[in-house]
Formats: structure tokens, C-alpha cells, sequence
């Protein structure tokens, strides 16, 4: 475990928790998902940079895509 990892996967699992609050609370599924996304990714790589770039992906889905 490399703590560069470990620093940005409590940094965008923490930005997950904002947008899976705000999706329920909204009762919008893409930045629900997108969330849950956040939050779950970290646990599955073990890349920095991949983590890094799939995560802003992640985070800007939500701008591209407003249903």
C-alpha cells in the first residue's frame, strides 16, 4: 500500500460521499452513481495515476451528462 494511494483514495472516496448525498437527495442517478463510483474505486486499483485520471473522469460525468 503506497501512501500516495492511500491519501488520494480518502481524497476522491470523500468527494464521492458529496455526490452520492447530493443524488439521493436529488433524486438524480448519474451523480448517485458516479459516487458510489468514487467511493469504490480505490479499493480496486493500485495505481496512483490510474486512480488519479479515472477518478476525474468520474467527477465529470455529473457536468457532461444532466438527466
Amino acid at each position: 500500500m503506497d501512501a500516495g494511494l492511500l491519501l488520494w483514495g480518502v481524497l476522491f472516496s470523500g468527494i464521492g460521499i458529496g455526490f452520492f448525498l447530493y443524488g439521493k437527495k436529488q433524486k438524480k442517478l448519474v451523480p448517485l452513481f458516479c459516487g458510489i463510483g468514487l467511493m469504490v474505486l480505490p479499493y480496486f486499483l493500485s495505481s496512483v495515476t490510474a486512480l488519479v485520471l479515472i477518478s476525474i473522469v468520474l467527477m465529470a460525468i455529473p457536468y457532461f451528462i444532466r438527466l
